[in-house]
């Protein structure tokens, strides 16, 4: 993340590179600084003749290195992007010769998603010392918050922990998911104002009574009344509410209890920083430690890993997906 806005300002401030590598698990950075690129590089009367875009799928290696040698016409330089250039993952390394002397009035961005090229090979090893590499990695979970925040705040808007929990648990980690969805808010949402829990369920669809978050706070609380009304709506929803992200979300919650049990520095920023949580959702873990001793959280961990089990239809007999929530929470808060 810090490495995609280092390009930009760089790009920004002149230091454009003849080649950047543009690869790794998280999508999204990869667009972001090729759009970039693409749209900031070139004058927009320059692009006509001096702006190339070409896919992997339908390119090879020595039209791309073609295109890369030639000349700008009428402009300071060119620009060649390729998508999707994982496709070439078996010729790719066939760009080491160019990539050894690259044209300098060419800017060639090689956009290699989902996967990463492996560091042995010479066309990495010479496209890091005439280039740039890019190296986008997928964040963690509790990374993205963090994220939505800074995100946002560069839109001028806020976002309470709980409506930013909310979009995590049911988006993902899908960065470009989310970006959307936050496009969307922006659009209702003015500048200086924070978006709310009532703002994503008027806006995006997620309830917010009724979703994972507050099934979590209610199973920690040992609210069950809360907590079958959540499961209830769950089961008219399915398709909003799949149970084994349900269970999976559950399972992380008590191995962070496990772990909070482990602790011999309970303290509000130590908890945070070991659970990797933000320090406004310390006080619920607290809450749910007492009513959860050590030996009841290995136990419900167990249960939810029967669960997981059954719900991939073994030993599961005619159980629908809401009747097998309703039996975990009874084991777990019983």
């Amino acid at each position: 993340m810090d490495d995609a806005k280092q390009i930009v300002t760089d790009i920004k401030n002149g230091k454009i590179a003849p080649i950047y590598l543009l690869m790794g698990e998280e999508p999204y950075f990869v667009d972001k600084v090729a759009d970039y690129i693409e749209d900031n590089v070139l004058h927009e009367e320059e692009k006509g003749f001096n702006q190339i875009i070409m896919y992997g799928r339908d390119t090879n290696v020595d039209d791309i290195v073609g295109n890369a040698k030639r000349y700008p016409m009428m402009a300071e330089r060119q620009v060649v992007i390729v998508k999707e250039a994982q496709d070439l993952a078996r010729t790719i390394d066939k760009l080491s010769d160019y990539a050894e002397n690259p044209q300098p009035t060419t800017v060639l961005v090689l956009c290699y998603k989902h996967k990463t090229l492996d560091k042995r090979k010479k066309v990495y090893k010479t496209i890091k010392k005439s280039g740039v590499i890019l190296d986008s990695k997928k964040l963690y979970e509790n990374q993205v918050s963090d994220w939505i925040v800074r995100n946002l705040k560069s839109r001028s808007l806020g976002i309470s922990p709980k409506a930013s929990q909310m979009l995590v648990e049911f988006l993902g980690t899908d960065l470009g998911k989310i970006d959307n969805e936050l496009q969307k808010l922006q659009l209702v949402c003015e500048k200086g104002t924070d978006v709310t829990p009532e703002l994503i369920e008027q806006n995006i669809g997620i309830s917010k009574d009724f979703n994972n978050f507050e099934l979590r706070k209610a199973v920690g609380l040992k609210d069950e009344i809360k907590a079958h009304r959540i499961i209830n709506y769950f089961s008219q929803n399915p398709k909003d509410n799949p149970l084994v992200v349900t269970i999976s979300l559950l399972f992380s919650y008590f191995s962070q209890l496990l772990q909070y049990h482990g602790l011999s520095d309970k303290s509000k920023m130590n908890v945070a920083k070991q659970l990797k949580v933000n320090p406004y959702f310390v006080n619920d873990y607290t809450l749910a430690a007492r009513n959860y001793p050590m030996k009841k959280v290995s136990y419900a961990i167990n249960v939810l890993q029967e669960a997981d089990v059954k719900s991939k239809g073994v030993g599961a007999v005619n159980l629908s997906s809401g009747d097998l929530l309703k039996e975990v929470l009874v084991k777990i808060m019983r």
